[in-house]
């Protein structure tokens, strides 16, 4: 159909005159509506489909109308909301037809990708589960999620049953008198389960607080709405008299193993030990001791080290300072690490509340610049492995000291952020001193990503096969069920029977158990999937052997399952 023909003749006569005719194979084009200089334009990738859903063609002029095929051609014609589309069959054929290709009838491990193969330690044997060190610090990291109090402890009798919706209160630190932290008040920590969502949050708890007003609620939600994955997140802010006092509490996302990196670095019991060690640092003759210079470089840490944990500082101030906050309890005590390297700021938020009549925008600035002058000093700290370095009488002795055993970059940040105060300086200003060192720490990431995703590739399966199991194993051999005529194991729990003597119970020619967890793994794929291949099954007496497909023993699966559930006695069933 010519959609000029619904405008009338004259319409039709006028769009003749004024556009350009172009006739091929025996029709006729108009550069209006004709696709010629688009000869692959379809109506559904046609540009003029988004023009039309906005211009005021009436209703019954956008449905498309069935593809008719012209008479004197092997052009096909359809016209879709009053535009007529001409286009050859061939063009929406594929040019180059590949091969046939099959996809695997079950799922199943494929074996680790090659591209991470030079990232593994070599070794003889096959890894075909996570390795083991990445499965103790998960498992740790449960244990202490799920650590709780001891009810006959002493400390058990002066902790609440419930403080708002949090109960199951346990310490996260040494129980004794707590000591003044943020803001010289005396401040402590708990793992607690919340009764809203069911998860685990780190509360920390201020003593002896009472808080006046309520003009501090644009500042908690301010911190609620920022989220890095260096930051500790803020969840809530609540008054508490459950500890016998007038105490604030601080809601926080709980890190299961994580420790400050005062503790890491500077613990009395680590290996590097910053509290005492090499205090002669910072003495006049120190250079000319070449011993005790060799020394000091066995004990520096890695600048490597140095370069990831700065990176991650200067990453989270600067989302900080981007929301028009300040960290403000930037310190090596409440820092927290996770994992190998992966550092977080803590306690963010407390002085702003505990302080609330200081938080002007004047005071924000100059909070900024505190924030950059103790990351400097944490820096200058970790590169001296020293805590005396960040005095101000050694600061240009430890400068020194990094000058000589570390690059120029590092030399020239710490300058930047400790040396003359009363410059404005910035995070931004920051990023160009790091420079290309982040790009080794995005490659690490995505290095370190490839890993995982290949340790999670060993263990997605798991979980589908373990359902399997549970359900066969709910099946076989119930004893309520031996005097039930309906449940006798006949028919389809039979073959269920023998599938599982085949799966756990073969033995060799020598009548020796035979166990190839190989072929468990590659059986129970086949029974989830219900391929067609066929399988011998033989009873423990031999009297009995048949020949059925998976695909058979999946139906009887799914059938004597469905059967258990809906017995009378049998609640709903949450295997899926």
């Amino acid at each position: 159909p010519n959609p000029a023909s619904i405008f009338g003749p004259n319409l039709q006569n006028s769009a003749a005159i004024s556009t350009n005719s172009v006739a091929t194979n025996g029709l006729v084009y108009t550069s209006a509506i004709s696709p010629v200089h688009s000869p692959r334009i379809s109506p559904v990738s046609s540009p003029l489909s988004g023009r039309r859903l906005q211009s005021p063609v009436l209703p019954s002029l956008r449905q498309p109308t069935i593809p008719q095929k012209s008479a004197s051609s092997s052009l096909v014609q359809e016209s879709v909301g009053g535009t007529t589309y001409f286009y050859h069959p061939d063009d929406f054929k594929p040019q180059n037809e590949g091969p046939q290709l099959s996809l695997p009838t079950y799922c199943a491990y494929a074996g680790m990708p090659s591209h991470i193969v030079h990232l593994r330690m070599k070794t003889s044997v096959p890894q075909y589960f996570a390795p083991d060190e990445l499965k103790m610090d998960i498992l740790n990291r449960h244990a202490l999620t799920l650590m709780h109090l001891d009810p006959s402890s002493p400390s058990t009798v002066d902790l609440p049953s419930e403080v708002d919706n949090y109960q199951n209160l346990c310490p996260l630190e040494r129980v004794g008198a707590p000591k003044p932290s943020l803001g010289n008040l005396p401040s402590t920590t708990y793992k607690a389960l919340c009764t809203k969502d069911g998860l685990y949050y780190c509360l920390r708890r201020i003593h002896g607080f009472r808080l006046a007003g309520t003009k501090f609620s644009s500042i908690i939600d301010n911190w609620k709405k920022l989220y890095h994955p260096n930051v500790v997140m803020l969840k809530e802010v609540f008054t508490s008299k459950s500890f016998n006092d007038n105490s604030i509490v601080f809601v926080y996302d709980f890190h299961a193993g994580s420790e400050t990196l005062m503790s890491i670095l500077f613990s009395p019991h680590h290996n590097i030990n910053g509290y005492n060690h090499h205090q002669q640092h910072f003495s006049r003759d120190h250079s000319k001791n070449t011993n005790n210079q060799r020394s000091i470089n066995s004990t520096l840490l890695p600048e490597s080290l140095i370069w990831t944990y700065i990176v991650q500082l200067s990453s989270a101030l600067r989302a900080i300072h981007s929301a028009n906050l300040a960290a403000r309890s930037l310190d090596l005590s409440r820092i927290i690490v996770t994992g190998k390297a992966r550092i977080r700021i803590n306690c963010v938020g407390i002085l702003d509340i505990i302080t609330a009549e200081n938080n002007n925008t004047q005071n924000i600035s100059a909070y900024k610049q505190d924030d950059l002058t103790a990351m400097g000093k944490i820096i200058l700290a970790m590169a001296c492995n020293n805590l005396i370095c960040v005095q101000r009488d050694n600061i240009q002795s430890a400068i020194d000291l990094v000058q000589r055993n570390y690059s120029p970059d590092l030399k020239n940040l710490i300058c930047y952020l400790l040396q003359n105060p009363n410059r404005v300086r910035s995070i931004n200003d920051v990023m160009p001193m790091i420079g290309a060192r982040f790009f080794t720490q995005l490659d690490t990431a995505h290095l370190r990503c490839d890993v995982l995703d290949n340790e999670l590739a060993k263990e997605i399966e798991n979980g589908r096969l373990f359902r399997i199991l549970v359900k066969l194993g709910s099946i076989n051999e119930r004893p309520e069920y031996n005097s039930e005529p309906s449940w006798a194991e006949t028919g389809d729990r039979f073959m269920l029977k023998l599938f599982r003597d085949y799966l756990f119970h073969q033995v060799d020619e020598r009548n020796v158990a035979w166990i190839d967890m190989a072929h468990v793994i590659q059986s129970l794929n086949k029974f989830d999937a219900g391929v067609s291949e066929k399988v011998l099954l033989v009873s423990r007496d031999e009297s009995s052997m048949l020949v059925v497909s998976y695909s058979e023993l999946k139906r009887c699966f799914q059938s004597c399952f469905q059967e258990l559930v809906a017995q009378p006695s049998q609640g709903a069933a949450s295997f899926s």
